[in-house]
């Protein structure tokens, strides 16, 4: 049975506290092995990748839409609390409108090797700090039939909890694993068989469709961070820097739509 919570004070419910302030959530989530997916959707994709729950907040509507997961939670002796609307905005900071939080146990990432094995398409996230960017690549990703994500030390963590919203729970979809240490983890590509390519802005940049015409047949593809693009160190390093041609007098896309316009070019046929 479901536990009522009528203080948002509540030491049992600290997985869920202030979800508001970034900061403390990017303490708590990666130091307490921790991650939360928020939505009915999200929840049922963590679960379908094999992820372990840790505990489950919900309002009282969301104990029937999800009654199969309450039931195998409880079953599992994971805790399962419900209260009104406003005692959970309480804990966690903002309106629940998806009606459902679940804290998960980070799963352990997979190494370079295993993430690498049979792919033939790769996106490569370098030092993205913008959890909306991230989790909409990996939509696209996943949309688009890329085959993995590598994400640098920097970029932002695909498990934070925006992130994984805004990619709809794709993240759990696609293989992911972090890439370090980098650029010199291009190398570790390149002996993979990858030729590597950087999605960027130069004058010896070949267009996209012309990549697309003649693609290898094992391709990473780059995409950098807004505003300073990619390291000069990473593209002193790449094979080959492509560029998507432009029009209107726009010199490029946002990251997310770029990698979108790049995934789907460049994928097998």
């Amino acid at each position: 049975m479901a536990i009522l919570i009528t203080d948002p004070t509540d030491e049992r419910l600290r997985d869920f506290a202030g979800l508001t302030d970034v900061k403390l959530r990017r303490v708590l989530e990666p130091e307490g092995g921790l991650y939360l997916a928020e939505s009915e959707k999200v929840i049922r994709r963590a679960l379908a990748a094999g992820h372990r729950p840790r505990a489950l907040l919900m309002g009282e509507r969301w104990l029937t839409d999800l009654a199969d997961v309450v039931e195998q939670a409880e079953a599992d002796g994971v805790p399962v609390y419900t209260g009104t609307a406003e005692v959970i905005e309480g804990i966690t900071g903002y309106n629940l409108h998806r009606g459902a939080l679940a804290s998960m146990h980070r799963p352990e990432l997979p190494s370079l090797a295993e993430v690498l094995d049979g792919a033939r398409r790769v996106l490569v996230i370098e030092d993205v700090v913008d959890h909306t960017n991230v989790g909409a690549i990996f939509r696209s990703a996943a949309a688009l039939g890329t085959d993995a994500v590598l994400v640098t030390r920097r970029c932002a963590d695909p498990l934070y909890r925006r992130a994984i919203r805004v990619s709809m729970g794709t993240v759990f979809q696609v293989p992911w694993t972090r890439v370090e240490p980098w650029p010199a983890g291009i190398e570790d590509l390149r002996a993979a068989g990858f030729t590597v390519a950087a999605l960027a802005l130069a004058d010896d940049a070949v267009g996209l469709d012309e990549l697309a015409a003649d693609a290898p047949e094992r391709l990473a593809l780059v995409l950098g961070t807004e505003g300073d693009g990619l390291a000069r160190r990473t593209l002193g390093r790449v094979d080959v820097t492509v560029t998507i041609p432009m029009a209107g007098g726009v010199d490029s896309l946002n990251v997310a739509a770029a990698g979108a316009v790049a995934a789907w070019e460049l994928r097998v046929r």
